[in-house]
C-alpha cells in the first residue's frame, strides 16, 4: 500500500492507496501544531484498519512537512510537483489548478508548461483569513456559507490580512449592514485577493479546478470565483486530499516499517530553538514596583448610591468595544461601562441606560456626547446631544488628568492613534492606515486561537523568562512564527511577552515611526484597553526608555472625554437624551435599501428606531437625507471633472480612437481630444473609474505593488476593447508640458511608461490598433512630425500641416482649460476670505480627481463647511521654493508651489493624498511637509489605495478641522 502525508499550515490529511492506486482511506483533521503525535495517531488509526499492514511505501508533502521528512528520513514530494501529478492523473485537461489552504494559496497554470503562483508574505485570502472573519461576525463556518447564500449587496472588503479587513466590516456591522451581505463580500475578497495578488496578469481560463478546505468546504466562495472570472470550475471528490494522493503517487521510493516509524516519533523529543529578547521583568518584586507605580495614577469614582445632582454621559463606540462614562459634576465618574460591542452597541447602550435611570432615579443627566467609530449611528438612535472626534476627546480626558501632557497614544481595538500636543493644543496626529497589526484584536485574536481569556494571557507575558521575537508583521502571517515558537519550546507566557512587545514596535515604528523617546515628549499618556495589558505597558516603557503615565481608566479615556466634553458645551439645562419613558418603547430595525436620487445609486443601510427617526448609512452624498441637492458646496474636484465631461465624442468619418480616462489622460485629455476631433476622428474617452470597471481588468495586472491609479488603467482598456473602438491611443510620455517651475518636466516612470505594461499583459489588445509610441510635448514640431508618421499608417491621407494645425488647436485648448481651472481656484479662494471659510488644497496628482481613486474623499471634506482646492488649481500662486532635492517632476513641482501658497495664507491648509506603492510620494510627503512645518502649518496626509480605510481617512479630517479650531 502507499500512504501520502499532506502536512499544511494548519491541518493535516492523509490518504492510504491500495495496490490498484484505489482510494481505501482518507483523513482530515487541524493539527494546532501537535504534528508529530497527531502523526502518530494518525498511523495508529491505519495500523488499527488495516492490522496486516506492517510495511508501506510512505511519503510526506505541504508546507509544514519537510521538518518532518527530514528529521525521520522519510521522503518528501514538493507539494506543487504532488498536486501537479494528481490533477493530471485523475482529472483531464486541466488549464488552472486554484488553490486555498489555511495559510496557503497557489494558482497553478497548467497549459503550454507548468507556471506556479503562491502567495509570499501575506496570508490574507487564506482560510485562516476566513475564519478570523467568521469569528469576527459570530459565526459558525458552516452558517458563513449559508449566510453568503443569501445576500442582497456586496461591499468593498480588504482580505491582505485578517485584522485589516475587520476595520471595513466592524464599521459596517456597526451601521447595521446584514450578516448575509458581510459573508458575500468576504468570500469576494478573498476572490479579488487570489485573482489580482497571485494571477498577476496571466488570465484564468480553461478548465478550472478548485482545491483546498476553503474552497471544498464553502460552495459560495467557489460561486464567487465563477462570477468573478466567468467560468464553471470543478471541485472534485476528495479535492481535500490532491496534495496527499500525489505524494501516495510518488511514494515508491522504499517501504517504511510502520512500528518502527511510529516508536521513532513517540520517544523522539522535540527539538529546536527560538528567537528570544530580554524579559519584561527580572522577577516578582520588579513587577510590584511597576505595578504600585502606575496603580498611583487615579482617577476617582463616586458612589452613584449615595449622589444626588446632575452628572454628564460620555459614550466611546469603537470599533470591537463601547464604553461608557457616567461623570458627576465635580469630574469623578459615577458609572461606567466597558465591553465587547458584538457588532451592534445600541441595545448595549440602551441596556446600560434603562439600568442607570432605574437604580439612580437622584441623578439627573444634563448633557450627553459620543465619540468614536459608533459616533453617528449612536447619537441618532439616543438623540445625544454632541458628537466629538475620538483624538479631541483623548486629548480632553489627559489634558484633565494630565495638564501638561505633550504625547499621547491610543492603542484600542483596531486603531492606533497619537498625537502630539504643542502649546496646548494638538499639533500632529498619527493614525494606523494600512494595517492594524499592533492593536487590542491582535493580541485578542491570538488569546482565542491559543484558548485563553484576553485577560489571563496578557498575565501569563509577565512572567515570561524569554519573550518570543515575533516582529511586527501582520497578523495572519504571524501565525506561522507563533506555531513554529510553540514546535521550538515557547511557552505560552513567552508567546504572550512576544506579542505584546510586537504591538509595540508595530506602534513605534510603523505608526509613529519615532527614532527615540525624545521625538515623542516628556509627559506621555498612554490610553487605551490594550494598555491595561502591564506586558504590553512595559514594553513601551523599555523600548522608549522613559517612564510614562498610565490612568486607571485607561480603556475609559475616550468615553471619560466625551463626558467632559458634554459638560464643557452644555448650553441648556435641558438635554436631547432619550428618557427612562422614551427608552422603554425604542425600538432598533435595520433594512438595506437601494437610493435613486442621484447618479450613485447607492445602498442605503437605514437605520429604524421606533418613533419615526431614521440613520441612513452608506450615502455617497446627502440626497437620501436632505431628499433634495445638498447646498452649495465648493468643492474645485467636482468643477473638474464637470470640465472634462465635456470632452464628448463628435462624431467623424476615420473612425473611433479609444482614451483610456487614466494617470496622465486627466490632464491631457483636452490635449488629445482637440487633436483627433480636429483630425475626423471619433473621440471615445472612457468613464470615470468605478469599482466594477477596476474588477473587470484586475485580471491583467502584472503587479501588485505598482499604485492603484496605475492599476485602474487596465479596467479602462478592457473597457474600450468591450465598445468596439478601431483603436486605443495611449502614449509612453517622458515629458510634461514645461511650466518653468522646477528643474525639469518629467512624468514619474509610472505615468511615462505604463502604456508598456498594457501592451504586454492585456491579451485582448492584441486584436486592435493600440497605439503606445513614445511621443514629446516639450517640442511641437518634433510631436506634429511623429504623430503624422504614426497616424499615416492608419490612414495615408492624413496630412503634415493638417497635424501641425491640430497640435497647435490642442495646446491653446489644453491652455485653456488650465486657465479655467485655474481662475475658478482664484475664485475659491476668494469666496473662501469674503466668507471666512477655511480653504483645504487637496493636494495629490491630476488622476486624484478620479472618483474612484480618491473615494469621494474631496466630497468628504467639503461637506465640513470647507472650500476644497486642487493642488494644480492654486500652484500659479505659489512662489518657485527651494528643496533639498532635485525638483524634475512636474506634478511635484505643483505641490511644492501649493504648499508654499499654502504656508503664507492665514485661512488655507494643505492635506495630500498619497497612493500606495508610489516611491516618489515619499520624496515629496517630505519636502511638503518641510515646507508648511517651517511655517507654522498642520501636516496631514491620506494615504488611498483600491482599499482604504475611509473610518480613519474621516477620523483624520476632523482631527485637522479640530486641531486648526484649538490652535486659533
Amino acid at each position: 500500500m502507499r500512504i501520502g502525508l499532506d502536512v499544511g499550515s494548519t491541518t493535516l490529511k492523509c490518504v492510504v492507496l491500495d495496490s490498484d492506486e484505489k482510494l481505501v482511506f482518507h483523513s482530515y483533521e487541524r493539527h494546532y501544531s501537535q504534528i508529530r503525535e497527531k502523526t502518530v495517531k494518525l498511523l495508529e488509526d491505519i495500523r488499527d484498519r488495516f492490522p496486516y499492514l506492517n510495511e508501506a511505501y510512505l511519503s510526506i508533502s505541504g508546507s509544514a512537512g519537510m521538518g518532518l521528512a527530514q528529521k525521520f528520513n522519510i521522503p518528501f514530494v514538493q507539494e506543487v510537483y504532488a498536486t501537479r501529478l494528481s490533477v493530471m492523473k485523475l482529472i483531464e485537461g486541466t488549464d488552472v489548478v486554484i488553490e486555498l489552504g489555511g495559510e496557503d494559496a497557489k494558482i497553478l497554470f497548467l497549459s503550454n508548461g507548468m507556471e506556479v503562483r503562491m502567495n509570499g508574505s501575506c496570508a490574507g485570502g487564506t482560510g485562516a483569513f476566513i475564519d478570523q472573519m467568521a469569528t469576527l461576525m459570530g459565526v459558525s463556518l458552516t452558517d458563513m456559507n449559508q449566510l453568503a447564500a443569501e445576500y442582497d449587496k456586496t461591499y468593498t472588503i480588504a482580505s491582505r490580512c485578517g485584522v485589516f479587513a475587520k476595520s471595513d466590516i466592524q464599521p459596517l456591522l456597526n451601521q447595521g449592514a446584514s450578516k448575509s451581505d458581510m459573508a458575500a463580500s468576504i468570500f469576494r475578497a478573498v476572490v479579488n485577493q487570489t485573482i489580482g495578488g497571485l494571477a498577476q496578469g496571466r488570465p484564468i481560463k480553461g478548465k478550472i479546478v478548485y482545491l483546498g478546505g476553503p474552497l471544498t468546504f464553502f460552495s459560495q466562495l467557489r460561486e464567487s470565483f465563477n462570477h468573478t472570472l466567468g467560468v464553471n470550475g470543478v471541485c472534485p471528490e476528495n479535492s481535500l486530499y490532491y496534495v496527499a494522493i500525489g505524494a501516495a503517487y510518488s511514494s515508491d521510493e522504499r517501504k517504511l516499517d510502520l512500528d518502527e516509524l511510529m516508536e521513532d516519533l513517540i520517544n523522539t523529543g522535540e527539538e529546536g530553538s527560538f528567537n528570544g529578547l530580554g524579559k519584561l521583568f527580572e522577577n516578582e518584586e520588579d513587577y510590584l514596583i511597576f505595578k504600585e507605580r502606575h496603580d498611583r495614577e487615579q482617577v476617582s469614582f463616586t458612589d452613584p448610591n449615595t449622589y444626588k445632582g446632575d452628572a454628564y454621559l460620555g459614550i466611546d463606540a469603537g470599533s470591537t468595544t463601547v464604553k461608557a462614562v457616567i461623570m458627576a459634576e465635580d469630574d469623578t465618574i459615577l458609572h461606567s461601562i466597558y465591553t465587547q460591542n458584538q457588532g451592534n452597541p445600541v441595545p448595549l447602550i440602551k441596556d446600560f441606560l434603562m439600568k442607570f435611570y432605574e437604580n439612580y432615579p437622584a441623578i439627573k443627566i444634563k448633557s450627553s456626547a459620543v465619540t468614536g467609530y459608533g459616533e453617528d449611528l449612536m447619537r441618532n438612535a439616543f438623540k445625544l446631544d454632541f458628537g466629538v472626534v475620538e483624538t479631541i476627546a483623548h486629548y480632553t480626558a489627559a489634558k484633565k488628568y494630565k495638564p501638561d501632557v505633550d504625547f499621547i497614544i491610543d492603542i484600542g481595538g483596531q486603531d492606533i492613534k497619537c498625537f502630539k500636543i504643542r502649546d496646548g493644543v494638538i499639533d500632529s496626529i498619527f493614525l494606523n492606515e494600512a494595517c492594524s497589526s499592533g492593536c487590542g484584536s491582535f493580541l485578542q485574536t491570538f488569546a482565542e486561537a491559543l484558548g485563553y481569556d484576553i485577560k489571563d494571557f496578557a498575565q501569563l507575558g509577565i512572567y515570561s523568562r524569554n519573550p518570543v521575537d515575533l516582529g511586527s508583521r501582520c497578523t495572519v502571517f504571524m501565525n506561522s512564527s507563533v506555531k513554529q515558537a510553540q514546535k521550538d519550546g515557547a511557552t505560552i507566557a513567552d508567546i504572550s511577552a512576544g506579542l505584546s512587545i510586537s504591538v509595540i514596535k508595530n506602534a513605534l515604528y510603523k505608526v509613529i515611526r519615532a527614532s527615540s523617546a525624545k521625538d515623542l515628549g516628556h509627559n506621555i499618556v498612554v490610553q487605551g484597553g490594550t494598555f491595561h495589558n502591564d506586558s504590553v505597558l512595559k514594553a513601551f516603557e523599555d523600548e522608549l526608555q522613559h517612564q510614562v503615565i498610565r490612568p486607571n481608566i485607561a480603556g475609559l479615556m475616550g468615553a471619560y472625554g466625551a463626558a467632559l466634553y458634554s459638560k464643557e458645551r452644555r448650553s441648556s439645562e435641558t438635554t436631547s437624551l432619550l428618557s427612562r419613558e422614551d427608552l422603554q418603547g425604542f425600538d432598533h430595525k435595520v433594512k438595506v435599501v437601494l437610493c435613486g436620487l442621484c447618479e450613485n445609486n447607492c445602498r442605503l443601510t437605514v437605520n429604524s428606531f421606533g418613533d419615526d427617526r431614521k440613520f441612513i448609512g452608506g450615502n455617497r452624498c446627502e440626497r437620501p437625507i436632505r431628499q433634495k441637492a445638498p447646498e452649495e458646496r465648493f468643492n474645485i474636484y467636482e468643477y473638474k471633472l464637470d470640465l472634462l465631461k465635456n470632452y464628448v465624442p463628435i462624431k467623424g468619418r476615420r473612425g473611433r480612437v479609444g482614451l483610456p480616462m487614466a494617470l496622465n489622460m486627466f490632464e491631457l485629455l483636452p490635449f488629445w481630444h482637440t487633436v483627433f476631433t480636429l483630425l475626423d476622428f471619433e473621440v471615445v474617452p472612457s468613464p470615470f473609474s468605478t469599482r466594477e470597471m477596476f474588477i473587470k481588468g484586475q485580471h491583467t495586472i502584472p503587479s501588485d505593488t505598482v499604485c492603484f491609479p496605475a492599476k485602474v488603467v487596465h479596467g479602462h482598456i478592457e473597457y474600450l476593447l468591450d465598445q468596439g473602438v478601431d483603436a486605443i491611443f495611449y502614449p509612453c510620455l517622458t515629458y510634461n508640458l514645461d511650466e518653468k517651475s522646477g528643474d525639469n518636466h518629467f512624468n514619474c516612470p509610472v505615468v511615462a511608461y505604463y502604456p508598456e505594461v498594457i501592451a504586454a499583459n492585456v491579451d485582448r489588445i492584441a486584436g486592435t490598433r493600440f497605439f503606445y509610441e513614445y511621443l514629446g510635448l516639450n517640442n511641437k514640431r518634433i510631436l506634429a512630425k511623429r504623430l503624422h508618421e504614426i497616424l499615416r499608417e492608419w490612414h495615408k491621407d492624413i496630412k503634415l500641416n493638417d497635424v501641425k494645425l491640430a497640435v497647435d488647436r490642442g495646446i491653446i485648448e489644453y491652455k485653456g482649460y488650465l486657465k479655467r481651472l485655474r481662475q475658478k481656484g482664484e475664485e475659491y479662494l476668494k469666496i473662501a476670505e469674503e466668507k471666512n471659510k477655511l480653504a483645504i488644497v487637496l493636494a495629490g496628482r491630476p488622476y486624484h480627481v478620479d472618483p474612484e481613486v480618491n473615494h469621494g474623499i474631496a466630497k468628504m471634506i467639503s461637506e465640513f463647511d470647507t472650500v476644497v482646492l486642487s493642488e494644480d488649481s492654486i500652484s500659479h500662486l505659489g512662489g518657485k521654493t527651494p528643496t533639498d532635492i532635485l525638483n524634475q517632476w512636474t506634478y511635484h513641482a505643483r505641490l511644492y508651489q501649493a504648499a508654499e501658497l499654502v504656508s503664507r495664507r492665514p485661512n488655507m491648509e494643505l492635506v495630500q493624498l498619497v497612493s500606495f506603492g508610489c516611491g516618489l510620494d515619499a520624496i515629496t510627503s517630505d519636502e511638503v511637509k518641510a515646507i508648511l512645518e517651517d511655517n507654522g502649518k498642520i501636516y496631514t496626509q491620506l494615504k488611498i489605495d483600491e482599499i482604504t480605510n475611509l473610518g480613519a481617512v474621516k477620523i483624520r479630517i476632523r482631527s485637522l478641522l479640530a486641531a486648526i479650531e484649538q490652535r486659533s
